[in-house]
This record gives structure tokens, C-alpha cells and sequence, in this order.
């Protein structure tokens, strides 16, 4: 339904206390993923590593879910040869040296959700290295399209400019959907904890159910993708926002959320894994000898077509996070 003219934009529905309940669910979701990246080891499977995954949240007091764990081994990453939503589910895809990995997990605390995405490798790969630092590009793209309030169609080509400029695939349009985000609620509705039906809690069905009647309404969706239905400024609440960047057998990506009020746009929480990993790298390059060239990892400017082939033979373990 297209935008109404009486259509007003609602006002951002959420207290500081809120917006503290919403960081403390997703620094707990990106503690379990950091835990279990350090548990993960060559030989464990995708379906271990959620069960994993879901066994340390429910642990730290997770008492439902958005949608059940994900992880993605090797060129899974990058959602190669998926053509159905049942490929998404882990399935008996073995971690070798030298592959990434990507776990997901939304889970929620007194109603309070979090939707997070966490990148990692095991050994060597320069070709993730090389994602793993122009993500940062992305973060900040994101946040700067919409502090200007551009329509969220227009800030997803933007994404997709970006990607192509970099020589990368845009993998989120893989998802169902195409979506890049989608928002998240308190979630408020009645219904059995921990019970999913096609990988969503059955709390989450009705509460998307509930925004996606009410949205469409005021020519608005909670889902942001590049058609029709995104072409609004962004929504005040929060949202969950995920661009998943692939080269190959590669496949990266963020997922946190972003704060959108009525008259600024934030991201919740800078203390992340992957912005900690920029912070990180940020300060190395400021003390590092100028003139000298890295030698491990690939230099600025370089095409992602001159990278270390993904099944170069790496030298060490590590998981990064």
C-alpha cells in the first residue's frame, strides 16, 4: 500500500532504560558467540555449534528466541548455492583449517531482543582478513546515509555501490527477502517460550505479524530491502542491521543494532567484537614504521582478484573475535 499523506511517522517509543536492557541482551548474544568461537575447532559441524550456541545463551538466561542459532562453515559464509530458506539451517558442514565462519543468534531476555552476526576464521585466510577490515566501511556508510534520513531503499544502494566499488558480492540479498534489517520490538505477545516454527519463535511470528499490518498501513514495512515497500525514511525504534559481504568461497558479515529516534541515528553499542578488531588494527597502523608494507595481509587498494586463494595451506590456529 503506498504512503498515505496523513501518514504521520511515530515518535521513538523506547526509554534510556529500554535502550540499557536492548545493549545488555546483545552484549550477552556477542559474549556466547565470542565463547563459542573459542570453543569451535576443526572437525566440530555446523549443527554442534549451534546446539553449542544455544546451550551458553540459555546458560546466561535467554528465555526465547527471534529466530533459532545459525552457523555457516566455509563457502557457506557466502551462501553459495543456496537456493531455499531450509539451506540456511545448520546442517553437517565440517570446519576445516583455513575456513570462516559465521554464527547468528537473536535471542531475548524479559521480552528485550537482540539479533547478532559474528565473523570468524580458524588458521590463515587472507581473503577474510581482507573483508574482515572493509567491513568497517559498511558501519559507517550505514549510519551516515541515515542520520541524513534517506529512504531505506536508497541506503541499501547505497550498500550495494559500495560492495561493487570494493569487487565483493552482496550475500544479505540471499536472504528471504533481500532485507539488509528489519526492526525489532519488545517483543509483548502471549504464546509458548521457546517454541519455533520454521526457525522463528512463535512470539516473534505474531509480533511480526502485528508490525508488518500496522506498517503496511502507513506505507511502511518493518523489513528493510530494496523494493517498493522500503521506500520511507527510516522508521524511529530500533533496528537490526546485517550487510553480509562475500568474495568467493568468503562470507562475512555484521549484525547489530541501530537506534533510530526522531531526530538522530546511533548504533546501540561501539564495545563489539568487530569494532574493537578495527580499533585494534586502527592503532597498529598509526605506530607501524612508515614505509613499510605489510606483509602478511593484503595492501590497501589491492583487488580482491590478487588475494591468497582461500585453500592456501595455513600456518597457525586462531579464532578470531
Amino acid at each position: 500500500m503506498p504512503p498515505t499523506a496523513t501518514a504521520a511517522m511515530p515518535t521513538f517509543p523506547y526509554t534510556e532504560r529500554d535502550l540499557a536492557r536492548f545493549r545488555e541482551t546483545q552484549q550477552l548474544a556477542y559474549h556466547c558467540a565470542e565463547q563459542v568461537a573459542a570453543w569451535i575447532e576443526p572437525g566440530v559441524t555446523e549443527r554442534q555449534a549451534t546446539a553449542e550456541l544455544r546451550r551458553r545463551l540459555v546458560a546466561a538466561g535467554v528465555q526465547d528466541f527471534f529466530h533459532v542459532p545459525f552457523a555457516w562453515f566455509g563457502d557457506r559464509t557466502a551462501f553459495r548455492h543456496f537456493h531455499t530458506p531450509l539451506q540456511f539451517f545448520a546442517g553437517n558442514r565440517r570446519l576445516e583449517e583455513g575456513m570462516p565462519y559465521v554464527l547468528d543468534c537473536a535471542p531475548i531476555v524479559d521480552g528485550y531482543t537482540a539479533d547478532i552476526g559474528y565473523g570468524g576464521k580458524v588458521g590463515e585466510n587472507r581473503v577474510w582478513d581482507r573483508l574482515a577490515a572493509d567491513l568497517k566501511v559498511y558501519r559507517e556508510l550505514i549510519l551516515a546515509e541515515v542520520r541524513a534520513r534517506k529512504p531505506l531503499n536508497e541506503v541499501y544502494a547505497a550498500v550495494d555501490a559500495q560492495i561493487a566499488a570494493h569487487g565483493y558480492d552482496n550475500r544479505h540479498q540471499v536472504y528471504p527477502g533481500r532485507v539488509i534489517g528489519h526492526q525489532v520490538t519488545r517483543t509483548t505477545m502471549r504464546g509458548p517460550a521457546g517454541v519455533n516454527v520454521l526457525g522463528f519463535g512463535v512470539r516473534t511470528l505474531q509480533t511480526l505479524g502485528r508490525e508488518l499490518i500496522s506498517e503496511r498501513l502507513h506505507g511502511r514495512s518493518p523489513l528493510w530491502a530494496d523494493g517498493r515497500s522500503s521506500r520511507h525514511a527510516p522508521t524511529p525504534g530500533l533496528w537490526a542491521v546485517e550487510p553480509h559481504i562475500g568474495f568467493r568461497g568468503v562470507g562475512i558479515k555484521f549484525e547489530e543494532l541501530l537506534v533510530v529516534t526522531d531526530d538522530d541515528v546511533q548504533w546501540l553499542d561501539d564495545d563489539l567484537p568487530h569494532v574493537r578488531r578495527w580499533t585494534a588494527a586502527d592503532d597498529s597502523a598509526t605506530i607501524e614504521p612508515t614505509g613499510t608494507e605489510p606483509t602478511d595481509a593484503m595492501p590497501i587498494g589491492t583487488e580482491p582478484s590478487d588475494a591468497t586463494p582461500t585453500g592456501t595451506e595455513p600456518t597457525t590456529q586462531e579464532a578470531t573475535r
